[in-house]
């Protein structure tokens, strides 16, 4: 049986970047694989992101994704590290473009919201929901690839509700009262 969809979600990084890939089958989310390439051991950024960019090109020959979801940066106060981690972000949106695919970015907060109800939950708490969800058995060595797996839980969960499904043909507010004029009350 061919799935509906196959989302490949990446948890960018510049030592440790998680990915994984879920396929929907009748309306279920089945994990396919999850994992985290580890890029410490090179000093060198350039070859860092250039690792990241061959590694979701291999993904996306493999596995042929519909979509790709990707977490976006935490802004947090150390300016280097924020663009050390854009850098590794853009890279790896620039290979799912690249193929074609559409992309999507969740914030942290959205998608630990939407894999345990709670935006602050931790990692720990995000993995057993997503071990409860999808019956996974097996432990990755990483968090960097639950993370991942949120993430694609997390579009998954956004594309597939009955509210995306009532949204997606408005662009805001002003698109909707253009389209529903008769419904304004002035």
């Amino acid at each position: 049986m061919k799935p509906t969809e196959v989302i490949l979600a990446i948890d960018p990084g510049t030592l440790l970047m998680g990915f994984a890939v879920v396929a929907i089958y009748n309306g279920k989310p089945m994990l396919v694989t999850m994992d985290a390439l580890k890029l410490s051991a090179h000093k060198d950024v350039y070859l860092r992101l250039q690792l990241i960019h061959n590694k979701v090109s291999e993904l996306i020959a493999a596995h042929k994704p519909t979509t790709f979801a990707i977490e976006a940066p935490f802004f947090g106060k150390n300016v280097q590290s924020m663009l050390k981690l854009g850098r590794a972000q853009g890279v790896a949106i620039a290979a799912a473009m690249q193929a074609g695919i559409s992309v999507t970015e969740y914030s942290p907060r959205k998608v630990k919201q939407s894999v345990t109800g709670n935006g602050n939950a931790g990692k720990e708490q995000v993995w057993k929901m997503l071990q409860h969800l999808l019956k996974i058995e097996v432990q990755p060595t990483y968090f960097d690839a639950t993370d991942a797996l949120a993430v694609a839980l997390c579009h998954y969960y956004q594309t597939s509700s009955p509210l995306a499904a009532a949204t997606k043909d408005f662009k805001g507010w002003g698109d909707f009262i253009a389209k529903n004029s008769e419904r304004v009350k002035g």
